[in-house]
């Protein structure tokens, strides 16, 4: 009998848009003529809560708890239950008539969150402007229930993640051994729900679960144990980011309770062999860079010489069976660059595999997804981007590359032109030098938007330090023709790099200051550092003057370590004031405020020159 498949999504990921593993492990078996279909749990669970009659089961469950948190918004329940149908589909639609509606005075209540709505923000002209608006009102609606349900019904629910807060740095088994002991809550009664439909209707003796973060993996738990409980003859696999990067060092037995197989990195050939494997064509041993169970041990098989499909030979992604129709849009953050990873539906496509650079001492070189850089054709490449677009109707595309190499850029810019293909695309690269003004002309004649990029600790001692490969100086150029272009700059910041000194601190406020005056960049994020196990920095933590204090390894997950930097600053201090700060940039506003205004502690003038980017920009100019 062939082993009869299912791909599951756990909850939550981006509730925009489909998260794309699937997709492209169901586009590579159905060329081996095993046809797969997938779910994507995170979006069918989260329209699933926000219901009309979910919410009454809501309350009243938080009722029975005898939890009061946020009681404005219990004293509203009615408004909320009845208004919940109309505000969901608006965000999955976005029709004119709604948004009138919903901006109507009476229509939402006006909860914690509605009641304190920014009403000086300046909305385009016309119906975008209202649609907008109205997006946004629907957002802060749907933030208050999401927020009520947090705090009386649900501790792990999230918009984005759930239970995260016990998958981060789980070094041991324990705490998500006792969870999975507790009856489900309500929202996890519902996942269930939807999960025995799934299997009643796809009969699957294989379920597999891709786990990209933390935030998936103990719903993904959840819904393994009760399918060992309610179906005990369907194996059941984990994959994905989190068991590639946390998982590696694998050795207790007890996860093994509610799965059969966990495989590390391109699941492709795992995930071929597992099927093999059920369907009695091979034995347990050919099984490749997957752990099993034998005799109540945990054990790595992976048969060597490895099966290699390379990124140019794979199918293109197979997005077809998901529900296009259920995605919803956010607008929380009016930032236009910002909100593109909560607004409008993007097809998610990898240009290469891996990082063509990978030098970058933060970084997870050593794993398989950024050491292993394999490239494509600007004509294959396309043809599945054509292909993808007769399948899900969407032009949008999100190319989710570690770092999208500038020559294929340019050759996939070309072959678009070429082709007369018109797509609107967006990327995440290196503000290298090869970015000048005319391949990002021709990038944004293909439609690209906006790229995305890490400027990091904007200090050009960290930035060396890092191996990085660039300097303040040439991210300024790169991000000003990409901006000459109409092209938006989204830049990755991080603090409290190892040795970082508080000086140095400041001084990169200052440049993405500057950089934001200069429109230069248009949107960034700050993330304090973290050194991982697969870094070099974790590798070896000596030659970045820290010392690794932990976690100790229990026999579960090992990525996330915490360390001490004896030379550097006290860096959580200034968690606070650099993101309130970066919030009013991001809004086009403080630019000129001193920058001891964001923080409620005495801070150093920067050493810099008020015109540094300013001197960049002109050396520019005269070349």
């Amino acid at each position: 009998m062939q082993t009869k498949v299912l791909f599951i999504t756990p909850p939550f990921t981006q509730l925009n848009t489909a998260y794309p593993a699937t997709a492209y492990l169901k586009g590579f078996l159905e060329i081996h003529d095993i046809s797969v279909p997938h779910c994507d749990l995170s979006i069918e669970l989260f329209t699933a809560v926000f219901k009309s009659d979910f919410l009454r089961a809501m309350f009243t469950e938080a009722k029975a708890l005898g939890n009061y948190n946020y009681p404005e918004v219990s004293k509203m329940k009615s408004l909320y239950i009845s208004r919940v149908d109309t505000v969901i589909a608006f965000l999955q639609k976005h029709d004119i008539e709604t948004a009138y509606k919903i901006l109507k005075a009476d229509f939402l209540p006006q909860g914690h969150r509605l009641k304190h709505v920014n009403t000086k923000i300046e909305w385009a002209a016309g119906d975008l402007g209202i649609i907008d608006k109205a997006k946004h009102y629907a957002t802060l609606f749907i933030e208050e229930i999401g927020d009520f349900i947090q705090a009386n019904v649900d501790e792990f629910f999230a918009f984005t993640k759930y239970a995260e807060q016990i998958a981060t740095s789980a070094s041991s088994f324990n705490q998500l051994d006792e969870f999975l002991s507790y009856q489900p809550t309500l929202i996890e009664e519902q996942m269930l729900d939807i999960l025995v439909a799934q299997i009643e209707n796809h009969n699957p003796n294989l379920v597999c679960f891709t786990i990209p973060f933390p935030g998936n993996l103990f719903a993904a738990l959840r819904c393994a144990q009760f399918i060992k409980q309610l179906f005990p003859d369907i194996h059941v696999a984990f994959g994905g980011g989190y068991c590639n990067t946390e998982l590696r060092s694998l050795e207790d037995p007890r996860i093994f309770e509610f799965v059969d197989f966990i495989s590390l990195d391109d699941g492709e050939g795992p995930l071929l062999k597992m099927v093999n494997y059920l369907d009695g064509n091979i034995d347990i041993d050919q099984l490749e860079r997957t752990f099993v169970l034998e005799n109540n041990k945990v054990v790595y098989k992976n048969k060597i010489p490895n099966t290699i499909y390379h990124h140019k030979n794979l199918p293109a992604p197979n997005y077809s069976g998901l529900p296009y129709n259920k995605y919803v849009s956010f607008l929380d953050v009016v930032n236009p660059m910002h909100r593109m990873w909560t607004d409008a539906r993007w097809n998610k496509l990898t240009i290469s595999h891996g990082c063509y650079w990978k030098q970058c001492s933060f970084c997870d070189v050593s794993l398989d997804y950024i050491g292993n850089y394999q490239n494509t054709t600007a004509v294959d490449l396309v043809n599945k981007i054509e292909k993808i677009i007769k399948d899900t109707g969407i032009t949008g595309f999100h190319f989710v590359d570690e770092a999208a190499p500038p020559k294929m850029l340019r050759a996939l810019s070309k072959e678009l032109i070429k082709r007369n293909l018109e797509i609107t695309w967006w990327t995440n690269i290196r503000f290298e030098k090869t970015f000048d003004f005319d391949l990002c002309q021709i990038m944004a004649q293909s439609g690209c938007i906006a790229v995305t990029g890490g400027l990091e600790v904007a200090s050009d001692r960290l930035l060396s330090k890092m191996k990085k490969g660039v300097d303040i100086a040439q991210v300024t150029r790169v991000t000003h023709h990409f901006s000459q272009n109409n092209i938006m700059v989204h830049a990755y910041l991080m603090y409290g790099f190892p040795t970082q000194t508080e000086q140095e601190t400041i001084d990169s406020l200052e440049v993405v200051r500057q950089l934001f005056e200069r429109n230069c960049i248009q949107s960034a994020f700050w993330h304090q550092f973290t050194t991982t196990i697969h870094s070099p920095i974790g590798q070896n933590p000596e030659a970045f003057g820290i010392q690794i204090t932990g976690p100790i390894f229990e026999g579960f997950a090992q990525n996330d370590l915490y360390h001490k930097d004896v030379q550097g600053a006290d860096h959580p201090k200034y968690t606070k004031g650099l993101n309130l700060a970066l919030h009013n940039y991001l809004n086009n506003a403080g630019l000129q405020d001193s920058l001891q205004n964001w923080f409620d502690f005495p801070i150093p003038p920067t050493s810099h020159s008020k015109g540094l980017i300013e001197s960049f920009l002109e050396e520019l100019a005269i070349k």
